[in-house]
């Protein structure tokens, strides 16, 4: 029975609660998963995060019924999937695409052929099919690649036929089990883009699996923490990465960001850090979507001061500057003090490092 839940004002089309998965091993029970709770309201990019052995892929194996849990409960769009029998479990599948990080393409079908094996189960004939696999190579920029063979593609483009397949049966939810990590960095920003339009274009629910805090950092509006089959931290991606609080999250994302970079430049006493004349080394960190303001430029005007970019780091997520500046200020002290209260003042994180 359909039990379907909303979260503000929008419906949740994976509600997972106290979750739990357990596995036979050598010296008893191993727990993959222990006391998931997380909402993934319809329309969301929700990105799941996690070392190897973390237990991410056996979480979204839950979702689609590839894995059976124990505990717990997991609802797709208000339907307990292990209370689904084989038939309610098909019909569920159909509407769950997924794609992984090898491809699965069979190297003796074409680029259609491949795409087709997903609609041979269903209600289309041979003329029907035809035409989708037509409107699906269209969808991933692969129109001139219909009578392809696997063989003739490079990695960016197998995935997008993976992708094509997996949209074949109109999913309104679509599974990504670290889909982009045997991708160069290019043709990763390339299949994330595609996604990101093709979300927009068919209104899916796309959850991402991932082990690079970069994909979060790119594609996510949201995005949960997984250690040893916990949750340790869960949020909205930019919140998440201006204040990351568990120690794991903190370091996924140091990894996007080289603004800690300038430890090593003091280690090294590098003469870009120097700071004789009474100078300030300082890391400034947005951490408010508020801030607007040209902050480097107006301190320098309103409190006579010189600010020097040692490095910056600073993308836009969610519509707002995310990120930070290490700068080497001089002038008065008096005026350096003032200038970083002034900053403070406009969330601004601020952290002296040496004087």
């Amino acid at each position: 029975m359909s039990n379907t839940t909303t979260v503000g004002g929008r419906e949740v089309a994976v509600a997972i609660h106290s979750l739990g998965k357990h596995y036979a091993g050598d010296d008893g029970d191993v727990t993959a998963l222990r006391s998931i709770d997380l909402d993934i309201t319809t329309g969301d990019i929700y990105g799941i995060i996690g070392l190897s052995g973390a237990g991410k892929s056996t979480l979204v194996r839950c979702i689609n019924g590839l894995e059976r849990y124990d505990e717990g409960s997991l609802r797709v769009h208000g339907s307990e999937v292990k209370s689904l029998n084989a038939k309610e479990l098909r019909s569920l599948r159909r509407g769950i695409g997924m794609i992984f990080q090898s491809f699965n393409l069979m190297p003796s079908r074409t680029v259609s052929g491949n795409i087709e094996l997903a609609l041979l189960d269903g209600d289309l004939d041979a003329k029907g099919r035809a035409s989708r696999v037509k409107e699906l190579l269209r969808l991933v920029d692969l129109s001139d690649k219909a009578d392809n063979y696997p063989s003739e593609l490079s990695g960016g483009q197998k995935q997008r036929v993976a992708i094509a397949r997996a949209l074949a049966n109109n999913p309104s939810i679509l599974l990504s089990d670290e889909a982009t990590s045997a991708l160069d960095p290019n043709t990763t920003k390339s299949i994330l883009a595609l996604l990101r339009r093709l979300h927009d274009t068919l209104g899916l629910t796309i959850v991402i699996i991932t082990h690079q805090m970069s994909v979060i950092k790119q594609i996510c509006n949201r995005v949960a923490v997984i250690d040893q089959g916990t949750i340790v931290e869960e949020g909205k991606v930019f919140d998440i990465f201006a204040n990351p609080r568990a120690e794991l999250t903190r370091s996924f994302v140091a990894t996007t960001s080289n603004l800690d970079k300038v430890s090593d430049l003091m280690r090294e006493r590098s003469p870009l850090v120097d700071l004789s004349g009474g100078r300030v080394l300082v890391r400034m960190r947005y951490v408010s979507k508020e801030v607007s303001e040209s902050l480097v430029s107006h301190i320098s005007r309103s409190f006579d001061i010189d600010v020097n970019i040692i490095f910056g780091d600073i993308d836009v997520v969610d519509d707002a500057p995310l990120g930070g500046l290490v700068v080497i200020i001089s002038g008065e002290r008096a005026s350096i003090e003032a200038a970083l209260a002034y900053l403070r003042e406009r969330n601004i994180g601020i952290e002296v490092l040496q004087r």
